[in-house]
């Protein structure tokens, strides 16, 4: 057996080949359009070598009824329809539904009998129900034998939730006419009926169905409606709109308690059929279109074409200037008095009767079926059987629908029930659409609780089918409460957490493990998800109150799938619980990451107690190669001093040069403050001779700390090393080319070490440009500048001696380091060409150094002038520099002296006047002696105010300068 949601009022099966599905010929034969849409039903069975396919064709009920291919069966509370045989290629099947009801998509509404038969009639077969009015309880029945029949009505729920109805009759009343009542209307704040009966609209006492006393009425109406948005303001008054028996008349009556007034009468292009009322806007239904009429300007719009001889037309207000229409092809169309449609048509049968509207539902009736329409998506919803039915009408959202012989009332379930019903077939975006169309019909605290939780629901859905991007998005619309999802995770909510999942539940799974039926690859797609869920979510309001319970799983969850993200987790802030985070990290062997999780604890020593393990190989964790470097570094930045003195033996017995950037990579603001004695590390160093250089380098070199011994140690320490090394092998390697260099650079640039200390050390040795440097910090350059020239003939160190011995000096203390070495080179108890050489070389590249009459007289005779041209035309050329700038420093001057002059003449010419009334500008003060000083600004001021004035901005300028050039 086959079960499908039906489109139309007959759901019909048809067998085809699949090999000739979806455009078979036979469905054109059967009065359907290639385009008629086929829900597969996924069955297929082979019969006769073939296999065939079951598909359901909608739309074709008109199609098949018009050829006889259907015929119902109604037995009791089952019906079967059978398709007979059409030619070759179809086979007959029967489907059989245990009930109508079945066939529907959403059960919105439940058929409930209101008046019975008996109850209205008796046994007088002849009496037919022609219309209807209800008011409150007050429910009206007009016959066709000129009766209206007055109920109450009274609504009755049993203990299981039963809806029922229980018609109480009040009185009949005949109106003597002997014609059917055609309509009725109440007009509840007149408390009269209006009552439509041979062309003649009749106000009667809604109470006692009597006529007024005035006999007031409205003759030759075919069809009225009231205005339920009146414009009068007249709340004693009722506006009611009539199409006249006049051809092309509509009239507009103003209905009091005893009488009726006539306000316009309006003229329409076609002869009317049908009118709805709101405001001054008319919607008719003319022969051939509709049109929306304003009665009070006049002016028409043309709405859509339809042919009044075919179908029944329907027109009905369903809110403020909307009406719901009958138009072609079976479509409900929405229009506004503006002429334009803000929400899609609905399909709805061709036969339709009529509508009523019970928000968010469009109800429609026809020959067999009621149908109920979605305004929300446009889609139909249910399908209820009711043959015979000939009235559909709503009354303040009650809806009832009546036959010739009875009336019944559509109760509708209520809106958070269907949803659910939805949710629970797992028909989200239909739940979802339904729910937001629920709004206004919900107060707003209780449509907000309500929606969230169908969020949350709908979320569940979708993440139980695998749709993580629309789970993830309605859990947040929803702001569910992420423990919910993480629940659902065996173990990853900590032991200590008081959580408890809402009930009624949001879902039906006991945990994944039920959820993915045990499918690994399911389960791995739910861990990836909730990964970056809980991700996302941990750093907003969200996870506010819980954020424990969050941090916990998401590091249970890179634990255990040995994701990257894990120790980003760990070194940022968050508020993993130790107890159940470090467990759960023992037992999946991540010991770096909790060794991070100590430490974010302020455990530090447990932390580096599972780091050093790792290194040593006690246990084992390859999460970082380089955790030897990372101890280093954290002990590096360790606040606690106990802490680096323990491990300090450990980190540098595994490798000094690095280790013992432990001391030396100490921040700065540490290092300033001495927290570490600095002797206490070098005592500790002294085992481990690279760390101790390295030390000692970094104060020197790099912290620049002035301490003669820690400059001397220095000293010693590379005249050591570069001693060993030359007594090791006697060609200079790299290593020794470097130490050598250290310790050259260290004996010219540092003053503090103990120069005759360092010295003698070097004594005897081979060390003759360390001799040299010595010898010129103890300021005896004549014999640095011998071993330069003699011992180690290197002329151009030598050049250089004097350069760097005389930085930061004056003129003629470099002057004097060059005729020195120029007279080392021009010693008279030497003939080396070479030195004559390097002292001519040294003349011509230094020409600026020396002064030249002192050259003339030192160099020997026999030296021609072409070989001393280069220092004589330098020398020749600073000369006359020298004499130039000078000559322009004293013109300045004696400019700038003669502006001072003028400045002065000028000041005598005015005169001054000094008086005992006259105070100095600075103190205040008057004047007793007629000495003073006056400034270019006028101003007259004390001689000793002046002079201290001066002073004080001379040491201000002074300060000013130094601080600048510190």
């Amino acid at each position: 057996m086959a079960k499908t949601g039906a489109v139309r009022a007959v759901c019909v099966l048809v067998l085809f080949p699949l090999s000739r599905l979806p455009n078979h010929p036979r469905l054109l034969r059967l009065g359907l359009s290639r385009k008629s849409r086929l829900l597969p039903l996924r069955l297929s069975f082979v019969r006769q070598g073939r296999t065939w396919s079951v598909a359901a064709v909608c739309d074709v009920t008109t199609a098949f009824r018009n050829n006889n291919r259907i015929s119902p069966d109604l037995p009791g509370p089952r019906m079967a329809y059978v398709v007979r045989t059409v030619g070759t290629a179809c086979r007959r099947i029967f489907l059989c539904v245990d009930h109508p009801e079945d066939t529907m998509s959403v059960k919105a509404f439940k058929l409930v009998s209101a008046v019975e038969r008996e109850m209205l009639m008796g046994d007088k077969n002849y009496i037919n129900i022609e219309c209807i009015e209800c008011c409150g309880k007050n429910l009206y029945i007009g016959t066709n034998d000129c009766f209206i029949y007055h109920f109450l009505l009274d609504e009755k729920i049993s203990t299981a939730g039963k809806i029922t109805f229980v018609a109480t009759k009040q009185l009949h009343k005949y109106l003597g006419l002997k014609k059917p009542v055609s309509e009725l209307k109440a007009a509840s704040a007149l408390t009269r009926l209006l009552v439509l009966c041979d062309n003649t609209i009749t106000l009667v006492n809604m109470m006692n169905l009597e006529p007024v006393p005035t006999g007031a009425r409205i003759k030759g109406a075919v069809t009225f409606a009231l205005n339920e948005n009146p414009v009068s303001g007249d709340p004693f008054c009722v506006e009611v709109c009539i199409i006249s028996v006049k051809r092309r008349t509509i009239q507009m009556f103003m209905v009091f308690e005893d009488r009726v007034q006539i306000v316009k009468e309006v003229f329409t292009p076609e002869q009317p059929c049908a009118v709805a009322v709101d405001g001054y806007y008319l919607c008719l239904a003319l022969t051939t279109q509709y049109i929306i009429l304003n009665y009070s300007t006049g002016i028409s719009q043309d709405l859509f074409p339809y042919c009044s001889d075919e179908k029944r037309p329907i027109v009905k207000r369903i809110g403020r200037q909307e009406f719901l229409l009958a138009g072609p092809g079976g479509l409900g169309m929405f229009a506004t008095v503006d002429g334009i449609s803000q929400r899609a048509p609905v399909h709805w049968s061709e036969n339709v009767i009529g509508a009523a509207l019970c928000f968010p539902y469009v109800v429609a009736l026809d020959d067999e079926f009621i149908t109920v329409h979605s305004m929300l998506d446009q889609q139909q919803k249910q399908t209820l059987p009711f043959k015979e039915g000939h009235i559909l009408q709503d009354f303040e959202g009650k809806v009832i629908v009546a036959t010739n012989k009875g009336v019944y009332i559509l109760v509708p379930l209520p809106l958070e029930k269907q949803i659910q019903d939805l949710l629970a077939s797992h028909r989200v975006e239909e739940a979802l659409v339904l729910a937001k169309g629920a709004r206004r019909n919900i107060p707003k605290e209780k449509f907000q609780v309500m929606y969230k939780r169908i969020l949350q629901q709908a979320g569940f859905i979708q993440f139980a089918q695998l749709q993580f991007l629309e789970a993830k998005e309605l859990f947040r619309s929803g702001q569910l409460d992420v423990r919910e999802l993480i629940s659902l995770y065996p173990f990853l909510l900590p032991t200590s957490s008081s959580f408890i999942r809402s009930h009624p539940p949001l879902h039906e799974y006991a945990d994944l493990n039920q959820l993915t039926q045990g499918d690994q690859e399911k389960m791995t797609k739910c861990k990836r998800f909730l990964m970056s869920y809980l991700n996302e979510v941990r750093s907003t309001e969200v996870a506010n109150g819980y954020k424990e319970d969050i941090d916990t799983a998401l590091l249970k969850l890179y634990a255990e799938s040995n994701h990257e993200s894990l120790l980003d987790l760990l070194v940022s802030e968050n508020f993993c619980l130790l107890t159940d985070s470090a467990a759960w990290l023992e037992k999946h062997k991540k010991y770096f990451a909790l060794g991070l999780l100590y430490h974010y604890n302020g455990q530090d020593a447990t932390a580096l107690q599972l780091w050093v393990k790792i290194v040593d190989g006690d246990i084992q964790d390859s999460t970082r190669s380089d955790l030897y470097e990372y101890i280093v570094d954290f002990l590096t930045f360790c606040s606690d001093q106990d802490l680096v003195w323990k491990y300090s033996e450990w980190v540098l017995q595994k490798n000094e040069e690095v280790g013992v950037q432990i001391f030396t990579k100490r921040p700065l603001e540490e290092q300033e403050k001495n927290n570490i004695n600095q002797d206490d590390i070098i005592s500790c160093l002294n085992k481990y001779p690279k760390a101790r250089v390295k030390y000692l380098e970094h104060l020197v070199l790099d912290r620049k700390i002035e301490k003669e011994k820690y400059h001397t140690h220095l000293a010693v320490l590379y005249l050591e090393a570069v001693l060993q090394l030359k007594s090791m092998t006697t060609d200079n390697s790299t290593e020794t080319t470097e130490l050598l260099f250290k310790l050259r650079s260290l004996l010219q640039k540092s003053d503090l070490y103990r120069i005759h200390f360092i010295l003698d050390k070097i004594q005897g040795t081979d060390l003759h440009m360390e001799s040299a440097i010595l010898y010129g910090k103890l300021e005896e350059h004549e014999k640095a500048l011998h071993i330069l020239v003699h011992k180690l003939k290197d002329f151009h160190a030598a050049e250089e001696y004097c350069i760097w011995n005389s930085e930061n000096r004056d003129v003629q203390y470099r002057r004097r380091l060059f005729h020195m070495l120029l007279s080392v080179y021009l010693n008279p108890g030497t003939s080396d060409c070479a030195l004559v050489m390097a002292a001519v070389d040294l003349l011509n590249s230094h020409a600026a150094e020396f002064d030249a009459a002192l050259v003339l007289q030192l160099v020997p005779d026999s030296w021609s002038v072409q070989l001393l041209s280069p220092f004589l035309a330098g020398a020749v050329r600073q000369s006359v520099h020298t004499r130039r700038m000078t000559q322009t420093a004293l013109g300045l001057a004696q400019a700038e002296n003669l502006i001072y002059k003028y400045e002065k003449v000028k000041q005598k010419g005015t005169p001054i006047l000094l008086s005992d009334k006259k105070v100095c500008q600075l103190c205040q003060n008057p004047f007793s002696k007629p000495v003073f000083v006056r400034y270019p600004n006028g101003g007259v001021v004390h001689t000793h105010c002046a002079a201290n004035r001066h002073l004080n901005s001379n040491m201000t300028h002074h300060s000013s300068s130094s601080s600048n050039q510190t």
